[in-house]
C-alpha cells in the first residue's frame, strides 16, 4: 500500500480495477492479488512536480500441479512480471525523461547470485531487471555504501557484490540477516533527484523480517 504521512504532499490514490484494457483517471488496473499499489503523490512546494509513487510485492507462487515439483514456497519472478506489466500502463511515451515513476518493495528475488543457489532461476529472475530497464526504471539498489552487507558474505553471492541485507528469516536475527529481496526503481532522468539507502542496522533494523528501505525524492 501507500501511505500518506506528511503533511507536505497531497496523494491521490488510483483504486484498483480489473485488467481491463480502457481505465479512469483515478483508476490501475492490477492483474495480481495484494501485489501491487499506486498513488500520485503531489508536493505541495510548487517547484516540485508530481510523481507516481507504486509498492511492490512479488508473491510467491506454487507450481502447477501437472509440474510433479515440490517446491515447498514456489517462484516470485510470475508476480514480478504482473507488476511490471501493470506499471506498464503509467509509460505513455518512449521517451523515459518524460516518466516520473518510483516504484519500490518486496521482489522475493536475489539480484546477482550465483548459479550454485539452489533457490536461483537465473534467466528467470534476470528478466525481471531487464524488464524493468526496458520501462525505462533505473535500478538504485539500494546497494553498498548504502546499508550494512552480510557478514559473512553467503557463498552463493559473488564476491564483489555491492548487495546489502533487507531480510532475514525465522531463524536469523539483524545481525546474523544475509540476502537482499527488496529493491528500488525510477525512472531514468527522474532517478538522479533519488537517493536511498537500507536502514539495517542491527539496533535499527526494526520489528519486522524486512528492514525499512529510506528513499529520499528531489526535485
Amino acid at each position: 500500500m501507500v501511505a500518506k504521512l506528511s503533511d507536505r504532499v497531497e496523494v491521490e490514490w488510483f483504486k484498483q480495477v480489473a485488467p481491463i484494457s480502457d481505465t479512469a483517471d483515478d483508476e490501475f488496473a492490477v492483474s495480481g492479488i495484494g501485489t501491487v499499489a499506486a498513488a500520485r503523490v503531489c508536493p505541495r512546494n510548487g517547484g516540485r512536480e508530481p510523481f507516481i509513487a507504486v509498492s511492490m510485492y512479488a508473491r510467491w507462487i506454487k507450481p502447477h500441479p501437472s509440474t510433479e515439483h515440490k517446491m515447498k514456497v514456489g517462484y516470485p519472478d510470475g508476480s514480478a512480471h504482473r507488476i511490471i506489466s501493470d506499471l506498464s500502463a503509467f509509460i505513455g511515451h518512449v521517451d523515459p525523461c518524460s516518466h516520473r515513476i518510483l516504484a519500490a518493495g518486496d521482489l522475493n528475488t536475489i539480484y546477482g547470485s550465483l548459479d550454485n543457489d539452489p533457490t536461483w532461476r537465473k534467466a528467470r529472475d534476470c528478466s525481471i531487471w531487464s524488464r524493468m530497464r526496458a520501462l525505462g526504471l533505473k535500478f538504485l539498489g539500494p546497494q553498498a555504501p548504502h546499508g550494512r552487507q552480510a557478514t559473512p558474505m553467503p557463498d552463493f553471492m559473488k564476491p564483489h557484490t555491492k548487495d546489502v541485507v533487507t531480510f532475514r528469516t525465522a531463524a536469523q536475527t539483524p545481525a546474523t540477516a544475509n540476502r537482499q529481496l527488496d529493491y528500488v526503481f525510477a525512472s531514468r532522468g527522474f532517478h538522479k533527484n533519488i537517493r536511498t539507502r537500507a536502514l539495517n542496522s542491527v539496533d535499527g533494523w526494526g520489528p519486522s523480517d524486512h528492514c525499512r528501505l529510506m528513499i529520499e525524492v528531489g526535485g
